[in-house]
């Protein structure tokens, strides 16, 4: 067998000291064990602001795929748009430096497991028949003026204001696939399963499990409803760090699904 021995062994073993194995390591963790995602935009406001940092188990995913354990409604998800969406829906196709188009990925939570009746009607949400207590979201939006309880998207569990899906009050999930919706329940707050359509389990990341930056925040975002944007900051530093627990209302719900049999 023959080996590298003296002066050749020495710059191979350089480079893969120096360039590839650190290379090599960070791919094997960032895939298949855990990595931080940036959130971008204001969709998940108000438990997730635009430039959060989350961690993100990507070992849970891999498990799920291969058919160990599942999501659970209320998780955090981080996937990519369907590509019939991205073909049609203008934020969700990006280009890298015009020399090439990508899907981003989006996160959301998770509404609907393979197999829920998913239904939408005045801003509210129904699962199985059963109504989801939203409070978690919904009070903010209250406060802020902009609940959107009028708009399609607001009184259809899938829309067809881009175009890819009909207007239809009530969904059953495909197997396989979930139903998502960002936390922003202002018109036009979020780009989600209402536009595009349950997400296929291929195309999930994995689940935000925790923030880890910034360290501190401030305690209350003031939102702009016509602008959609955010307009400040106020109250209190508080730590930030803190890990994304499912809201409460999603155990209720599944103890009221599990009486009625679903």
């Amino acid at each position: 067998m023959t080996r590298l021995t003296g002066a050749a062994s020495g710059p191979l073993r350089k480079l893969w000291k120096e360039v590839l194995e650190p290379i090599v390591f960070a791919v094997v963790i960032t895939q298949f064990l855990a990595t931080l995602v940036g959130v971008d935009g204001v969709s998940m406001m108000p438990n997730l602001r635009d430039h959060e940092r989350v961690f993100v188990p990507k070992y849970e995913t891999w498990l799920h795929k291969a058919g160990v354990g599942n999501f659970q409604r209320g998780d955090i998800l981080i996937f990519k748009p369907p590509r019939e969406a991205a073909a049609e829906i203008p934020n969700l196709n990006r280009s890298a430096f015009g020399l090439w188009t990508y899907r981003p990925f989006l996160i959301k939570r998770l509404i609907g497991l393979p197999g829920d009746r998913v239904r939408v009607s005045g801003g509210e949400v129904f699962i199985n028949g059963v109504k989801l207590d939203q409070s978690w979201t919904t009070d903010y939006w209250r406060n802020q003026g902009c609940w959107d309880t009028q708009s399609d998207l607001a009184n259809n569990a899938t829309s067809s204001g881009a175009g890819l899906l009909q207007d239809q009050p009530e969904i059953t999930v495909p197997a396989g696939h979930y139903f998502v919706m960002g936390d922003n329940r202002t018109a036009g707050g979020s780009e989600d399963s209402r536009l595009f359509g349950p997400v296929p389990l291929r195309d999930l990341a994995g689940r935000a499990a925790a923030v880890v930056w910034p360290i501190m925040r401030k305690t209350n975002a003031n939102y702009d409803c016509s602008s959609g944007q955010v307009t400040g900051f106020s109250g209190p530093s508080v730590l930030n760090w803190r890990v994304l627990e499912r809201p409460e209302a999603f155990d209720t719900l599944k103890s009221q699904l599990a009486k009625q049999g679903d």
